[in-house]
């Protein structure tokens, strides 16, 4: 089978780089109060709880041999204590970096939808929708507990190991060395599979990013997959890519089931050379019964924020390659955007001037070059041509989708750079071929051109591209609720909501992209009767596949060659029997 596109992994083999935790350290410091807090809670939890094998050591050496048992009792009265502050300590602790992990993931995935929202049109057409999603969602969330209870953890295990080596030394010092002798056969492991464990959960989170992608297109093309009989050939390339996902998995979780075994291996052999140190070396006139077993406790509670280290490690890790990947979105270069000193555009009329436009969406391929032309306010333009001439390019230069290569974009002689994207953008209105609807009802989709928008206001703009009365057909009318992706609507009924919406802001330019492509001829007729209400002192510029509806033009531009070669009214056009003419002639035939 050939290969499909979400075969191909992303590209990322840069070396561990601390620099991303530290760019993280900057959302986690937000917070330093509250974790400031919570390992303060977290150190005295550890210090009251190495005071149980002291507290073992003297009832063993001291209290039982004495056989006071009033004292016995206060032994055990402090043992319960310090588990009983252990654990309440411990569950505050818990509580707050609970809430400490869940601001850090709002303030990411905050950031990350802010900025994603800026990027340009090319970013989204370059890359499947799913893998961006998996960035946002499950990547976020895998790095907020290692950025939150890892970091504390983290630190509160060092001081814990810290700790222990106090307690040891003060009680034991050639015990606590023995102890401490398999540390450098723990840490010369770590460092030989640190660099393969790293690269193994960046081919996971690749495979995870593919399986993703093709889901979530999968999801979206169900029903051309069911009209197609295509299920069988897309179940075997969703089975391939689950299985790519699960291989790396196995992989990646086998370097992370290397390191508790063993440090669980070297903990045993400590732990039995203690006994055997203690009493075959040191011997018991030296070493008391009580020293050795505090020294055990001491030795299994070393060993276990080793372990957690060792497990952190492993998460720090994983987390890294997710923040590589986050970041990654993140320092993705806004190519459109307010350039520096960008003026507000103040209420224009209308009037359009390309001065010498030149675009290339890349270096191999130059839509327009030298493109000049003027529209004057409330003109009406007719864009026409071959596919992929530049018709659309050209509307999405006037929006500023894209910038120019080379030349001017102006409205009312302001460049539209040099303005800020919002205050042009809000004055005009922009109804593309795919119609999108959101969630939410059919009143809520239609206020989305414009948030203060009254009932009446709503009702107007439908009853001008009449959608009024097939919306009034629902039971609920314009409360009626809008599935995902608009599923319960026709394309047609979809599109003429998306006519309302956009010209209930009341634009001052009207840009119409195909906008009636799925749309039938009588309803067509009807939206043109109320368009031309609405057209009038506006200018509009009109790319549509049925001549039909653009014969009243003031201008139709015929759009080929990476310019514009023909210019006129229909009748003038048609008189010269150039481009326009065989298209209208080749349109009329079919």
């Amino acid at each position: 089978m050939a290969r499909n596109k979400y075969d191909i992994d992303e590209a990322l083999e840069s070396p561990f780089d601390i620099k991303h935790l530290k760019r993280a350290m900057v959302y986690v410091s937000r917070y330093k109060k509250r974790m400031i807090l919570s390992l303060t809670l977290s150190a005295l939890a550890v210090i009251i709880g190495l005071l149980s094998p002291v507290i073992t050591q003297y009832a063993l050496d001291v209290v039982i041999p004495q056989k006071n048992i009033p004292m016995l009792l206060v032994t055990a009265g402090l043992l319960l204590l310090t588990i009983v502050v252990n654990i309440i300590f411990s569950k505050i602790r818990s509580v707050i970096m609970t809430k400490v992990g869940q601001d850090i993931i709002f303030d990411i995935r905050t950031d990350l939808f802010e900025h994603l929202q800026k990027l340009s049109f090319e970013y989204y057409d370059s890359r499947p929708h799913g893998k961006i999603l998996v960035r946002i969602i499950n990547y976020i969330n895998s790095v907020s507990d290692t950025l939150s209870n890892g970091i504390i953890t983290f630190i509160l295990e060092i001081f814990n190991l810290i700790f222990i080596a106090v307690f040891m030394f003060a009680m034991n010092w050639k015990m606590a060395l023995v102890i401490m002798a398999g540390v450098p056969f723990l840490a010369g492991f770590i460092l030989l599979i640190k660099n393969g464990q790293r690269k193994a959960w960046q081919r996971v989170n690749n495979k995870s990013s593919n399986l993703n992608a093709y889901l979530h297109e999968g999801l979206v093309g169900a029903k051309v997959t069911q009209l197609f009989s295509r299920e069988d050939e897309n179940a075997e390339i969703f089975g391939n890519l689950s299985e790519a996902y699960r291989g790396a998995w196995m992989k990646a979780v086998t370097y992370n089931n290397l390191l508790w075994p063993t440090v669980d291996t070297i903990a045993t052999v400590v732990g039995a050379s203690i006994y055997y140190v203690g009493l075959a070396v040191f011997g018991t006139a030296t070493v008391s019964l009580g020293t050795i077993v505090a020294m055990s406790s001491y030795a299994s509670r070393f060993w276990q924020p080793i372990l957690n280290l060792a497990n952190l490690f492993n998460n720090f890790v994983n987390a890294v390659s997710y923040l590589e990947r986050i970041f990654e979105t993140l320092d993705e270069p806004i190519k459109v955007d307010d350039k520096e000193g960008a003026e507000e555009l103040p209420p224009i009329e209308g009037n359009v001037r390309f001065e010498n436009v030149t675009f290339a969406y890349d270096e191999s391929k130059t839509v327009l070059k030298d493109l000049s032309f003027s529209v004057k306010k409330g003109e009406n333009i007719a864009l026409v041509g071959p596919t992929g001439a530049g018709k659309t390019t050209i509307v999405n230069l006037i929006s500023r989708f894209y910038d120019v290569t080379g030349g001017a974009v102006l409205i009312d002689e302001h460049n539209v750079e040099d303005v800020t994207l919002k205050s042009l953008r809000s004055q005009m209105g922009i109804m593309l071929q795919d119609s999108v609807v959101f969630s939410g009802t059919i009143a809520d989709n239609i206020r989305y051109g414009k948030l203060d928008a009254t009932m009446e206001e709503i009702v107007a703009a439908c009853k001008t591209v009449r959608a009024d009365e097939f919306i009034r057909e629902f039971p609920k009318g314009y409360d009626t609720e809008i599935t995902e992706g608009g599923s319960t609507l026709s394309q047609g009924q979809k599109q003429l909501i998306a006519f309302a919406r956009t010209l209930i802001s009341d634009p001052k330019i009207l840009v119409l992209d195909e906008a009636t492509s799925s749309i039938d001829a009588k309803t067509e007729k009807l939206l043109q009767d109320g368009l031309q209400r609405l057209l009038e002192g506006r200018t509009s510029f009109i790319i549509a596949h049925r001549l039909s509806t653009i014969r009243n033009c003031d201008k139709i531009m015929y759009v080929s060659d990476m310019g514009i070669t023909e210019c006129g009214t229909h009748d003038e056009l048609l008189a010269k029997k150039g481009d326009y003419y065989k298209l209208y002639n080749a349109r009329e035939a079919s």
